[in-house]
């Protein structure tokens, strides 16, 4: 079964907007566990413009289902993971200003680097998934330098989806395929929607996890969040 893993990111945003804690991030998360979401997903960023450190540590005691944290393995984030001791951290390749995720890891280029990232989040028992575009030989790397999974970059998919959605997931279909010949996870995640993300999950059904922040939180101001959680997790059935 595939696992829907709400990003929150952008219930800080709005919270930090404004001062004070409202919305409250914590109570955001477990209600997305209660209404049946399988994960909960941040991003803390250098400047903390919407994660910030102490929701981290808010976070972990209290989740009952997966907690992943995603960002760039700076000093201060490796610390961070390494403190929190989430159930899986992902490798994503943010400059310190990026507004958001806009590529993945060039994993040949930075094998060396990322072997030694990854060792130590592994040897603190923690999962690592590494963000990658959809080629193959970015999954071989990351399999080399001992990564649990790979999260397919899927604003790609995303954006040629109305186009021509057959020719949009062709190489994410390629991918994918590959991982799982050569036993490696498979999480996806970025501009995943309600209109692209059946489609998706049709083509790939063993994909693990797809994590879904932006596109979720604006579509629960409309539909609530109860509801809106209840149609992604149709999507991947």
């Amino acid at each position: 079964m595939t696992k829907l893993s709400v990003n929150i990111n952008k219930v800080a945003t709005l919270r930090n907007a404004r001062g004070g804690n409202n919305p409250d991030v914590v109570r955001v998360a477990l209600d997305c566990e209660k209404f049946g979401a399988q994960g909960i997903t941040v991003h803390p960023r250098p400047d903390e413009r919407h994660i910030r450190h102490q929701d981290v540590f808010d976070l972990r005691p209290r989740l009952s289902t997966e907690f992943n944290i995603e960002g760039n393995p700076s000093d201060d984030f490796c610390s961070l993971v390494l403190k929190a001791k989430p159930d899986q951290v992902t490798l994503v390749p943010d400059a310190p200003d990026q507004l958001t995720s806009n590529h993945g890891w060039n994993t040949i280029k930075h094998e060396v680097f990322l072997r030694d990232v990854v060792g130590r989040f592994k040897a603190a028992g923690i999962r690592v998934s590494i963000f990658i575009d959809a080629q193959p030989v970015l999954a071989d790397y990351a399999k080399k330098v001992g990564a649990d999974r790979v999260e397919l970059y899927t604003e790609p998919y995303a954006a040629n989806y109305a186009a021509n959605r057959e020719e949009a997931i062709a190489p994410f279909v390629q991918t994918a395929i590959h991982c799982r010949e050569i036993g490696l996870g498979l999480n996806a995640g970025h501009d995943l929607s309600l209109q692209n993300l059946a489609y998706f999950h049709q083509q790939i059904p063993w994909v693990d996890e797809v994590s879904i922040g932006h596109a979720l939180i604006c579509d629960a101001l409309y539909l609530g969040l109860r509801e809106t959680i209840s149609e992604y997790l149709a999507c991947l059935k």
